[in-house]
């Protein structure tokens, strides 16, 4: 128990070290007439702190209108531009993308309904404009996308560590996991696809609000005291699953869709989510096993780290995000 405490406590650290989503920045390009282009640059921003990247268009694309608006969370730019011939082959080059953490996606859409979409990553700021559409680009841009959502996504990682820490047994665990992926699934596809929606603040409230839930949870069951997560965890994964997923479809609505691949981007966005979540279990069941080989004795004090450090942060969250209200 002790040696699983200073694994538990390393990772709170390591993401609390990353507790600012990387989320990725959006460029789309529209074709409006033959020869004349809308695009929407967004990048994300910390605060007033803009990450300095420049969109660079190619050379016979003519900016005629242009416009700035620093809204909560990032920076919009629109363009429109002139293109004096088509724009396949042409390459866009995002300048200072390789001094950061951030992707870019990219979709093109033109007027006789083909459409482009890519994830662009800061190892190679550059994106050719193909001559045809790939399905393949769809399903690669938001798997990766969806893995890297979760990976960075330090509360519903801490949700996912507290459930770990608090089911007890091999086929409790499957089934609670399960039934939180479930519950987020069903949800996602719903709030993307308009069925359903709630307002993101008091939704990422309550996020927060359920990582303290399970926090307090976990202290009463160090005392003793048995509460409904240690004898129903599944049935408290899907509940509080459910709003989680409003939170993913949050994150994928703000990047947005292609119109004509909307079922296959949201299943592989879903995809992606479940295999980040599934290599983090697999990355503290393996860790947790590893360190019950080793033989160290800890002070007796260290297993109450955890639940007040997981329970500490998410209280911090919640009053931040509830302070948004105002």
């Amino acid at each position: 128990m002790k040696s699983i405490s200073v694994l538990i406590l390393f990772l709170i650290a390591s993401l609390s070290l990353s507790a600012h989503e990387v989320r990725p920045a959006y460029f789309s390009v529209t074709q409006v007439s033959d020869s004349t282009f809308q695009i929407v640059w967004k990048i994300p921003a910390l605060g007033t702190s803009i990450p300095k990247i420049y969109p660079v268009l190619p050379d016979n694309w003519q900016i005629i209108e242009e416009q700035s608006n620093l809204l909560p969370g990032n920076l919009r730019r629109t363009y429109t531009v002139k293109v004096s011939e088509g724009i396949e082959g042409d390459r866009l080059y995002f300048e200072g993308l390789e001094k950061t953490l951030i992707d870019v996606l990219v979709f093109i859409k033109k007027s006789d309904g083909v459409q482009y979409s890519s994830m662009i990553k800061p190892a190679n700021p550059i994106y050719v404009i193909p001559t045809a559409p790939d399905q393949w680009s769809v399903i690669k841009t938001y798997i990766f996308f969806g893995i890297e959502h979760i990976l960075f996504g330090v509360d519903h990682l801490l949700f996912v560590l507290a459930l770990l820490l608090i089911t007890k047994g091999f086929g409790r665990l499957v089934k609670t996991i399960t039934a939180f992926t479930i519950a987020h699934s069903i949800t996602l596809s719903l709030a993307t696809l308009g069925v359903v929606g709630l307002p993101t603040a008091p939704v990422e409230a309550v996020i927060a609000l359920s990582i303290v839930f399970l926090a307090v949870e976990l202290i009463h069951y160090y005392n003793g005291r048995e509460g409904l997560t240690v004898r129903y965890p599944w049935v408290v994964a899907f509940t509080f699953g459910l709003l989680h997923g409003f939170g993913f479809a949050r994150a994928l609505l703000e990047v947005g869709l292609p119109q004509s691949d909307i079922p296959a981007a949201l299943l592989f966005f879903n995809v992606g989510v479940e295999l980040g979540q599934l290599a983090f279990v697999l990355v503290v069941l393996g860790l947790l096993w590893i360190l019950g080989k080793i033989k160290i004795t800890w002070p007796g004090w260290i297993k109450w780290v955890p639940p007040y450090a997981i329970g500490s942060i998410a209280a911090f969250w919640f009053i931040e995000r509830v302070l948004r209200f105002f």
